[in-house]
């Protein structure tokens, strides 16, 4: 069935239609008047595919060149068979027997002098092959190791951005298409390079057999003289050779303008033109040339018309580069002077990212914005982390900082900055850079990681990626840092807004869910308070069904926040451990000597909270020591946990946040009954943790068991 749709499609069996017409022309013998016809489509297409080469923004945009090129030089190759076969057999009838393009080029083009036009043909074969195709080969093959080199690096890119959420999972999947089909562009234009070459050196030993071939003929088949001979068909030859030679230099020209191309959104001509229009490039020229013209052995005729010429567009393109740009604005509404608007004095976003007047362009809308599309994508993420919509960001300019500093203000406060170069790309040292690199630049640190980095060019991206470092333009750098700065707070960035949100979502599928929390007993301002002292916890709210489900249940026993937070975090004791643990795996475990712990909670209390509140000395012990315990674990591993008394959770979880982040706080309920533990060490015990009192072996009884003991 797909046969049949490929027979009825006329586009589908034009290819194989060609191939078999390239077959016919090497195999049958033509009339002289359909290889004319043949010899001027051969010209027309390769003028047809130089246009098209010069006429792309990027090489991609030709990306069927190599097999476009394939097929133009079988063209060729059979077009010299067939004219072959016409000089030999008919060429003693005279010149036109041959075609009347042959006999022009062999007649015309060189002026009947075969000499001449084999001085001509050489020439050509000379430029072809020497300069033109070597050039195009060795950037062929320069440019396909560079990409391929560069390869990995481009998908690990790719990677990073779909991670941050700069990217959707169609962008990045067409970004890997792209970049695979640079990688098999390249790679076909190092082979087909190949192509080019031996189509010229075929030239010329196509020409000597022709040449060898007609005087043979002349003189043994036709009874020629040998002058006659040499005027009949190495005229003829020449002709042939020039018509072939002359295509196969057009593709020639059109493959090393596709493999020299840099991306650049205009075509060549543009791109060319508006290089060249600078004024500064034409006045050295024009006096240059008036120098030469002013010495009396040169040409003054030629050469000073030129200088003039030269200084006449050094005129013109600087009177055009400064006329001022027209513009249209609208007359502004009168304002009154005495007026102040809330908005002049007020900021009502809660995150801002302020920038240097340096990097302004990042957010200009004629350079297609691209620090608002990373800033939309870092929202879009978090708020998929969070589960609620993340209140939306402001950027604006800051005269007050230096120009190429950034920062980031959480309701008014700083929570980050650094300092980014909006013309560089910043390559990051990620631990897979090759020993003894040569790549140079402004030497930094990723303000995100803190990991090596260097601001480079941006032309020397592909050899940056290529001897291993991470490359990223100066907005993802920003997106990058404002991710990781606001992951960190998500309680800071949920209101009653977000909150009320959430709450009418889930009345669609859940309204009696909700009734049995909101309004009552829980109004939006405690219900909020709740929220945020989960997220702040680590918590995600983006599954709210089992938090509000939990929830429901507590408030029939207490509408206490501390209490309410208790319960709700024993109730999801399973979520909270599942985050850090497989089900199959055992949880590394730390507890608290029971005489330290009776200290902590019998202790100092805060008269506000009512809570714990843990003496220095012995807080500095408990961080150490956890953080060398959590530091000893390598990465990769599970994190540690602390289980302690469900009073003292909230002080020793504020105090690990800072000490060892890593570390995890629960209390005795909130460790689900059927999680394996592994108890890795007694804080504050004064011997060794296999041998502590009351912490058998995690498989010998239950862990619950085993942690109340």
């Amino acid at each position: 069935m797909n046969m049949l749709n490929r027979i009825s499609d006329p586009g589908a069996m034009a290819l194989p239609a060609g191939i078999l017409i390239l077959i016919v022309l090497m195999i049958v013998p033509v009339p002289a008047v359909i290889l004319d016809i043949s010899f001027v489509l051969n010209i027309a297409l390769s003028v047809a595919i130089l246009m098209a080469a010069m006429n792309a923004k990027k090489p991609l945009d030709f990306s069927s060149f190599p097999s476009v090129l394939l097929f133009a030089t079988l063209l060729r190759l059979a077009l010299n068979v067939a004219s072959t076969r016409v000089v030999l057999v008919h060429g003693h009838e005279g010149g036109e027997a041959a075609g009347k393009v042959i006999e022009a080029f062999g007649a015309f083009l060189i002026g009947g002098n075969f000499a001449v036009g084999i001085f001509v043909f050489l020439i050509l074969i000379i430029i072809n092959l020497v300069v033109v195709t070597k050039g195009a080969g060795r950037v062929s093959e320069v440019s396909a190791r560079f990409t391929l080199d560069a390869l990995p690096g481009k998908q690990m890119a790719i990677d990073a951005d779909l991670a941050a959420g700069l990217l959707t999972a169609e962008e990045a999947k067409a970004r890997r298409r792209e970049v695979a089909t640079e990688a098999d562009f390249y790679g076909s234009m190092d082979g087909s390079s190949k192509f080019v070459k031996g189509d010229a050196i075929a030239a010329l030993l196509i020409l000597g057999v022709n040449i060898i071939a007609g005087f043979c003929l002349g003189m043994i088949s036709y009874s020629m003289s040998a002058g006659d001979a040499a005027q009949t068909y190495v005229t003829l030859a020449i002709g042939d050779a020039l018509v072939a030679q002359v295509p196969s230099l057009l593709l020639s020209i059109a493959a090393a303008v596709i493999v020299t191309r840099v991306s650049d959104s205009r075509d060549l001509a543009g791109q060319i033109g508006g290089q060249f229009a600078a004024p500064g490039t034409w006045l050295p020229v024009a006096v240059v040339l008036g120098a030469i013209g002013m010495i009396p052995a040169m040409p003054q005729s030629i050469f000073l018309p030129a200088a003039g010429l030269a200084f006449w567009l050094w005129h013109a393109l600087k009177k055009h580069r400064d006329r001022p740009a027209p513009v249209v604005e609208a007359l502004p509404e009168p304002v009154d002077p005495q007026k102040i608007e809330l908005q002049d004095v007020s900021d009502h976003t809660l995150v801002t990212i302020e920038l240097g007047y340096g990097l302004v362009q990042l957010v200009d809308d004629r350079r297609g914005s691209p620090l608002v599309q990373r800033v939309t994508g870092v929202r879009k993420q978090l708020s998929q982390a969070f589960g609620f919509i993340v209140p939306q960001f402001r950027m604006r300019d800051a005269i007050d900082m230096p120009p190429h500093d950034y920062r980031i203000m959480l309701g008014g406060v700083n929570v980050g900055g650094a300092m980014v170069r909006a013309d560089k790309v910043l390559a990051i040292d990620a631990g897979e850079v090759r020993p003894g690199h040569t790549l140079k630049g402004e030497a930094t640190r990723d303000p995100s990681f803190g990991c090596p980095a260097l601001w480079i060019d941006p032309a020397q991206r592909d050899h940056a990626t290529a001897e291993g470092f991470l490359t990223v333009d100066p907005g993802t750098v920003i997106a990058t840092h404002l991710n990781q700065l606001l992951s960190e707070r998500p309680q800071d960035l949920l209101g009653p807004d977000q909150v009320k949100d959430l709450l009418e979502a889930l009345k669609e599928h859940s309204a009696g869910l909700v009734e049995t929390i909101h309004p009552q007993p829980l109004t939006l301002s405690a219900l909020t308070r709740l929220l945020r002292a989960l997220l702040e916890d680590q918590i995600p709210i983006a599954h709210p069904l089992p938090i509000l489900q939990s929830l429901s249940r507590a408030v029939q026993q207490t509408v206490d926040h501390d209490r309410l937070i208790e319960l709700v975090r024993a109730d999801l004791g399973a979520l909270i451990v599942g985050r850090v643990c497989p089900p199959h795996e055992r949880l590394p475990v730390l507890t608290l000597d029971a005489n330290l712990e009776a200290a902590i909670v019998q202790g100092m209390q805060d008269p506000v909270t009512g809570q714990p509140v843990i003496e220095p000395d012995l807080a500095r012990m408990i961080g150490e020591r956890v953080s060398e315990l959590a530091s000893a674990r390598g990465p990769g591993a599970i994190p540690l946990t602390l289980i302690v008394q469900p009073r003292a959770r909230r002080a020793l979880a504020a105090l690990l946040r800072l000490r060892a982040p890593s570390c995890l706080v629960l209390s005795i309920a909130e460790l689900p009954a059927t999680q394996p533990i592994e108890v890795i060490d007694v804080i504050g015990s004064p011997v060794p943790q296999h041998q502590a009192p009351g912490l058998p072996h995690p498989d010998s009884i239950d862990p619950a068991e085993s942690m109340a003991a």
